[in-house]
């Protein structure tokens, strides 16, 4: 099979590499689509540590099951399916619990070196990470899954309600995501704060308000009639941690999803005489996973809004340098393989 082989910072190569074979509880995926994820192209980059020379990357995908292990049953070779990446022991209280996200042997397929991601036309997969999604939606939405529960998961980390105010700071792929998925729980009082014009244009469309940083003051009054009751930030900045606190009530929930600083600076008052409480989000539980890749498979026509561009496999490379050199922006791009043509 051909595969996109991370071989250090700004170095992407492709490359032939054995098919999978199936263990006995794994399937193996013919991948169709896999997006390119911002923390993939950070670790591409070398902004961050978290990608490691000689792996294959890719966690957002889509794709059909081609072969099953012996002891897989109830699912058909075929069918669509996307992935949780998440592996985890499987035995402690978190993963009982459905909360594979907190064990502390998790794992993520495409980002731990030794689990080789979906950038690769097949890839093998436990079986109970593998999830089902509708024949009869476009095929490319399933790809979707994954980022979509991130930011679901990230809005009811904060225990959401539809009385609530809610602040969303950043409007990339998870800002997004958080603003669908108070839709889906029927959030009427949604604001995005989001510096890109670009980006601030494609939330528009998608039906939410939208304001630049430098703005915040008088779009919080006028489009959420008084400071947030609940903020999610998607940026995890000093700036943006700051705008949290100074847009939100007394006794505000603040989810804190983006990890754009190593470490943060947080004015200890914000949280202490203010009353807020601060929240940590990770991925996804189980439930929060499988029920988004459920919202997709309902069909879901504004998802198509969210992609930019496919290019294929062989175009891999030059579609990462462009996104982290800025030369060729975008929202999202699939990388698509055979099948994944939308």
């Amino acid at each position: 099979m051909l595969a996109l082989g991370f071989q250090g910072p700004w170095r992407l190569e492709l490359e032939t590499r054995p098919d999978p074979v199936p263990g006995h509880d794994e399937i193996v995926i013919a991948i169709a689509a896999t997006g390119i994820c911002g923390s993939d192209v950070h670790g591409y980059s070398g902004e961050t540590d978290r990608r490691h020379e000689g792996q294959v990357m890719g966690h957002e995908s889509v794709g059909h099951v081609v072969e099953t292990g012996a002891g897989v049953r109830g699912i058909a070779v075929g069918t669509p399916v996307t992935f949780n990446p998440i592996t985890s022991c499987g035995r402690c209280e978190a993963c009982l619990a459905g909360e594979t996200q907190q064990c502390e042997l998790q794992r993520v397929i495409g980002v731990d070196p030794a689990l080789d991601g979906s950038f690769a036309e097949l890839l093998a997969v436990p079986a109970a990470n593998v999830v089902p999604i509708s024949p009869d939606i476009p095929l490319l939405h399933g790809a979707l899954v994954e980022p979509l529960a991130v930011g679901y998961h990230a809005l009811m980390r904060g225990a959401p309600t539809p009385h609530d105010r809610l602040l969303v700071i950043g409007g990339g792929p998870i800002g997004q995501a958080v603003a669908l998925a108070a839709r889906r729980v029927g959030i009427r009082s949604v604001l995005i704060s989001e510096p890109e014009a670009v980006r601030r244009g494609l939330l528009e469309s998608l039906g939410f308000a939208v304001t630049s940083p430098d703005g915040l003051t008088a779009a919080v009054a006028d489009t959420l009639g008084g400071r947030a009751t609940l903020v999610v930030d998607a940026v995890g900045v000093r700036p943006s941690i700051a705008d949290a606190f100074a847009h939100s009530v007394r006794g505000a929930r603040v989810v804190l999803v983006g990890m754009g600083s190593v470490e943060l600076p947080i004015a200890p008052y914000g949280i202490s005489t203010g009353e807020r409480t601060l929240i940590g989000s990770y991925c996804y539980s189980v439930e929060h996973f499988r029920s988004t890749a459920d919202w997709v498979s309902a069909g879901q026509p504004d998802l198509d809004l969210l992609i930019d561009r496919t290019e294929p496999l062989a175009a891999g490379a030059a579609a990462f340098h462009g996104i982290a050199d800025g030369s060729a922006p975008a929202n999202k791009v699939l990388l698509v393989m055979g099948g994944g043509e939308r």
